[in-house]
């Protein structure tokens, strides 16, 4: 068998179901004094699944303590089964486990477990995320009354939002804590959570309607400052220069944006 055959065959004993091997693979092998071909191949068949699983237990904590270990284990092992590791980093391993969710469950139990599932991915995309080159306080007083209505921003590279209809961040909340793990219930209203990283660390704020809507028309629309304030000054007529201002400061106090150059 030339090695690359072989690397195939080891490769689909590995993602297959059975931990019994095909013969022309166990046939390719030498069992040593203490352990025999089978058994040595089922060790890597059970340690790769176990890896597996281990990290999707790192990457939805928050899910693995809501469901439990056997039910967590049921799920991601039809997760990986649908969706096999396809990536040499294990860190993307979970991309698709909120959208697998909605799919593999009814919806009355999907939709809270895959928003919680969305929520702890962003948390995993923000701290990975490369710094980016956020706007500081200095760099606002730096600029020019004239360039003021023509600023536009783009979010950091580890900005991420999550639409929220039930309380998934008080259930991440209460896993990272180590405090009493609340029921899921919906919220009274939905709210966007937006996730960034400061340093080494995660952070998150929940967002209004009204200034969340403003930091998606700056940061994917491409709106600018002026553009803002006269979609503002709709409903809040001279004080929207004031509150457009005030959001885009926090904004930038907070580390979520960076210039974006024409």
């Amino acid at each position: 068998m030339r090695l690359n055959d072989w690397q195939r065959a080891f490769e689909d004993y590995l993602l297959g179901e059975s931990p019994a091997c095909h013969a022309h693979l166990s046939t390719s092998l030498i069992g040593g004094p203490t352990l025999n071909v089978d058994t040595g191949l089922a060790i890597y068949h059970n340690a790769y699944r176990a890896r597996l699983q281990e990290v999707m237990r790192s990457d939805f904590p928050t899910l693995w303590h809501w469901l439990g270990d056997e039910q967590f284990e049921q799920l991601a092992a039809s997760y990986l089964q649908q969706s096999p590791s396809a990536h040499y980093n294990l860190r993307w391993l979970g991309k698709g486990f909120a959208a697998f969710i909605c799919q593999h469950l009814i919806p009355g139990q999907s939709a809270p477990l895959a928003e919680l599932a969305g929520l702890e991915w962003a948390f995993t995309l923000a701290f990975d995320a490369p710094s980016g080159v956020p706007l500081t306080v200095q760099d606002m007083t730096d600029l020019h009354l004239e360039e003021w209505p023509e600023l536009r921003v783009r979010a950091v590279p580890s900005l991420q939002q999550v639409d929220c209809e039930f309380n998934s961040i008080s259930l991440w909340r209460a896993v990272k804590d180590a405090s009493g793990f609340p029921g899921s219930c919906a919220l009274d209203q939905p709210q966007t959570v937006v996730i960034w990283r400061a340093g080494m660390t995660c952070q998150f704020r929940s967002l209004e309607s009204s200034e969340s809507a403003a930091l998606n028309r700056m940061i994917h629309e491409g709106w600018s400052f002026a553009q803002l304030c006269t979609e503002l000054a709709v409903t809040l007529d001279e004080m929207a220069p004031m509150v457009a201002a005030s959001w885009l400061k926090q904004w930038v106090l907070d580390g979520w944006v960076e210039r974006q150059v024409p």
